[in-house]
């Protein structure tokens, strides 16, 4: 059951880590937000990441194999990598309408490939 609270909590974090990374720019379609100064921005990222933090640490300390969970560093690391990646592209489509095209959706088989040879071995 480790396994499905590791990736639960990675979920979560990268969540936030997304909107950490990126949701300041549909942010600045705000007036309050588009008056921020540069660093402004960094601190409200910063502060979203830190929640983000609270989700990852636990995450990796949970899922770790060395710990007593369910994967290797290696596969903690492809399993937060995919999870990134299907996270961003939920946001970019609902954010910012983004599209995928077919060399994403070619790039994405590569990277569930990945995953498939990193826990083959």
């Amino acid at each position: 059951m480790n396994y499905l609270l590791t990736i639960g909590l990675l979920v979560c974090s990268n969540v936030f880590m997304t909107f950490a990374w990126y949701g300041h720019l549909k942010l600045v379609e705000n007036s309050w937000f588009s008056k921020l100064p540069l660093f402004g921005v960094i601190v409200f990222s910063w502060f979203i990441a830190f929640f983000e933090y609270c989700f990852q640490v636990p995450a990796n300390r949970i899922g770790f194999d060395g710990n007593g969970g369910a994967f290797s560093l290696v596969q903690l690391k492809v399993i937060q990598e995919v999870i990134t990646l299907v996270v961003f592209v939920a946001f970019s489509s609902i954010a910012f309408q983004i599209q995928l095209k077919l060399n994403h959706l070619i790039g994405f088989v590569f990277l569930v490939l990945a995953v498939y040879f990193i826990f083959k071995g």
